[in-house]
């Protein structure tokens, strides 16, 4: 699927929204995607999941990761059509770890997935995860770049869309200034 079409499929499942945002990294943003109304349909997962595995089929990944809760279906779906283990990292007393008896072996082959890219935070601590386990990240993986391809994290990035959504520091942010309500949609708590 082309760009288009992607951008398409986040309005049809109403997973591009408008409005003030506050994102997880703390910083506030006039679109928000949540990739969870996407993934909600499975055939949508399903396909979303086998565009990103191309860039991967024949690296043989033996473990994908992401971060709970965000990237846990994506996680799982891209493992699935990847032929390998999906498990995910999540907060405890807020700190990103390993629980639920999942591990990485030293030397597996580890793709880290994120559903949404802003600044990478979640993805970075993953990273670190992944590191203190001994295995080897092949690359990064998500549905949207949504820093417009500024991100760095270290290793490959591919995404299936990169868009350049702007985002301000909330004593910068003009929807503050404009008095606009302030939501925040996602999982997890702000910084």
């Amino acid at each position: 699927m082309n760009k288009e079409a992607y951008i398409q499929m986040f309005k049809d499942t109403d997973a591009l929204l408008e409005g003030h945002f506050l994102l997880s990294s703390g910083k506030h943003s006039a679109k928000y995607l949540q990739c969870a109304k996407v993934l909600q349909y499975p055939n949508l997962a399903e396909m979303i999941c086998r565009d990103l595995a191309e860039y991967f089929k024949d690296q043989q990944i033996d473990v994908v990761i992401g971060p709970a809760l965000g990237a846990v279906t994506l996680s799982y779906e891209l493992a699935r059509q990847l032929n390998c283990r999906s498990i995910f990292a999540e907060r405890e007393d807020g700190i990103m770890k390993l629980r639920r008896g999942f591990k990485i072996e030293e030397g597996e082959k580890v793709l880290v997935v994120e559903d949404v890219i802003t600044t990478g935070g979640s993805v970075k601590e993953i990273i670190e995860i992944v590191k203190e386990y001994k295995g080897e990240i092949v690359a990064v993986a998500g549905i949207v770049d949504r820093s417009g391809g500024k991100v760095g994290l270290g290793y490959p990035l591919k995404t299936l869309l990169t868009l350049n959504i702007e985002t301000y520091e909330p004593d910068e942010c003009p929807l503050c200034g404009e008095g606009i309500p302030i939501v925040k949609p996602g999982s997890r708590k702000v910084k």
